[in-house]
């Protein structure tokens, strides 16, 4: 597969990882997507791919793309067998200020690209990124649709400020502490978060907390989980197996030998840090 990355220019810079060009033969046609405090958006050129969040028990198709909030659970990505988009991998708080509702009512329930910014626009957007020269023209036109859908949104600020310190010490903070050092109630800074994140601060930072914990695995050498646990601060290895089925849907045991697999059957593949086979 192709992949290019750009990361944009301020202020976006500050909302956005990196903008990204995809395109190729998948290497599984499903992949499981453990929950990760990574919210997404993906415009799509080629043929309609299927997404299962949640708890659905089915997947559902999308043609134009998807937006997907901070999940607070696995989800599944069914592929084509040749697929072509770009997209875009926000900050957590990076989302929200393209959205014209609370991000909480899109969690773990993607919504179409048309639901977000309506079909002429994105019929439009698709149109022009079609036709477009090469990868990195792409992004630039997918970079200039982002900053003129930029809007003002209040609470920015201090949402970014505190995950920013959440991130900073991997999830583990004391979430009642937060809204002191933000001069906020806990209830107005859960509300703030909710809205332009999906999910409140103590979600968020057991998302953080276990990513950490995750990319601290190496899947070629011997794991003591129980001390991984430890390391990342769960209270024991039983709460820690419990947020591995949550974020992953599957156990320790279970993921590392899908994640062995990954790297086995495909070695250096582009997306081989993060997504597991689901097939």
């Amino acid at each position: 597969m192709e992949y290019v990355s750009r990361v944009p220019r301020p202020p976006l810079d500050g909302l956005i990882d990196d903008l990204y060009y995809l395109e190729g033969a998948p290497p599984y046609s499903r992949l499981t997507l453990p929950a990760a405090p990574a919210p997404l958006l993906i415009v799509n050129l080629g043929a309609p791919f299927l997404v299962r969040a949640g708890t659905a028990d089915e997947a559902a198709e999308y043609a134009d793309g998807c937006v997907v909030t901070t999940p607070t659970r696995a989800w599944e990505f069914g592929y084509p067998p040749r697929t072509r988009s770009v997209g875009v991998h926000f900050k957590p708080w990076g989302l929200g200020p393209f959205l014209p509702m609370p991000a909480a009512e899109l969690c773990d329930r993607p919504a179409t690209v048309e639901q977000i910014w309506g079909q002429p626009a994105i019929a439009e957007l698709r149109d022009r990124l079609t036709f477009a020269d090469a990868p990195h023209e792409m992004l630039m036109l997918l970079e200039k649709e982002l900053m003129r859908r930029l809007r003002q949104t209040d609470g920015l600020e201090l949402v970014c400020q505190t995950s920013s310190v959440i991130a900073a010490a991997s999830g583990g903070v004391a979430i009642r502490d937060l809204s002191v050092t933000a001069g906020v109630s806990s209830t107005h800074l859960a509300q703030r978060f909710k809205e332009l994140i999906g999910v409140t601060p103590k979600r968020l930072a057991r998302s953080y907390r276990f990513t950490a914990a995750v990319f601290a695995v190496d899947p070629a050498g011997p794991i003591d989980w129980g001390e991984l646990a430890a390391s990342a601060g769960y209270f024991d290895q039983s709460h820690f197996g419990h947020e591995f089925r949550t974020f992953t849907g599957l156990t320790p045991t279970r993921y590392l030998e899908a994640r062995q697999k990954f790297l086995r059957e495909h070695p250096g593949h582009v997306l081989d840090s993060w997504p597991l086979p689901a097939d």
